[in-house]
């Protein structure tokens, strides 16, 4: 593999260490973590953090560490299933590199990946954070010019716009997932970035793949209802904190509600017409 040469390690491995949680993800978990080992650089190690699974996804993991070698693939075990908060906290906890880059375990990476996105923080030391656009079960196809936007706080008051597996992180960064939200909290951890006056930078390339979409037509509905209470409460937070008035809160909360309503209607229709 070809490395980057900025901040490589005496290995040929850039600083980016990857956080992957795991539950019960034994039928996907060998395509994640390969789209990983195929990037064109090297990243310094993967965390993937088995939360609890019941399947066989701790059984694969061991393998997978005899495959790739434990210095590479690390695996941190919770007793309990604790949520992709919890798990990729812990991770990026653990982590050694000076980058954090998160993957979910049923979804895959273009190989232009991390070169690119290692190379945009490095060229952006101001930035918190970056992350890219992605596409739904087809590769992505990166070609064009690299162009580079960032992404205010308003932006992403009315819609997340970017997918936790697009995200790369300075480890550094003191604030976490909020522990125990398992809906919306990556939304919520990019809100309070911004609001805090840091700099999120957007890729406007697709360099990752979802095999699952966020929103799914064939989703429970309670599903739904979860995702909503999650995104009032987000809202509700930054009320609080005081990153947005009472006015503000209003309109987002009315708006937020009528995506549920259409959300909603999308559902029941796709399963009246099947």
């Amino acid at each position: 593999m070809s490395t980057a040469s900025s901040g490589a390690s005496a290995d040929g491995a850039v600083p980016v260490s990857v956080v992957i949680p795991c539950y019960n993800a034994q039928s996907t978990l060998r395509r994640a973590l390969a789209s990983v080992a195929a990037q064109s650089v090297s990243v310094l190690e993967v965390i993937a953090v088995d939360d609890a699974s019941t399947d066989g996804t701790g059984a694969l993991l061991r393998e997978l560490q005899d495959q790739y070698g434990p210095r590479w693939l690390k695996v941190v075990s919770f007793e309990r299933n604790q949520g992709a908060s919890m798990a990729r906290n812990a991770g990026w906890d653990a982590a050694a590199g000076e980058y954090v880059a998160f993957l979910d375990a049923d979804d895959t990476w273009d190989p232009a990946k991390v070169a690119l996105q290692y190379r945009v923080m490095c060229g952006r030391p101001d930035a918190a954070l970056s992350a890219h656009l992605h596409t739904i079960e087809a590769p992505p196809s990166p070609v064009g010019e690299v162009r580079i936007s960032e992404v205010r706080p308003e932006d992403l008051l009315w819609r997340n716009r970017f997918v936790t597996p697009s995200v790369m992180i300075r480890r550094g960064i003191s604030v976490r997932f909020r522990n125990g939200q398992r809906y919306m909290e990556d939304h919520l951890l990019w809100m309070q970035l911004a609001f805090a006056g840091q700099k999120i930078l957007l890729i406007e390339l697709p360099l990752a793949t979802l095999y699952k979409p966020a929103f799914r037509t064939t989703g429970l509905s309670s599903n739904l209802i979860s995702m909503e209470r999650a995104e009032l409460g987000n809202y509700r937070l930054l009320w609080r904190e005081g990153r947005i008035g009472a006015g503000k809160l209003a309109v987002l909360s009315a708006w937020s509600a009528a995506k549920f309503v259409r959300r909603l209607a999308i559902v029941g229709l796709t399963r009246l017409s099947a």
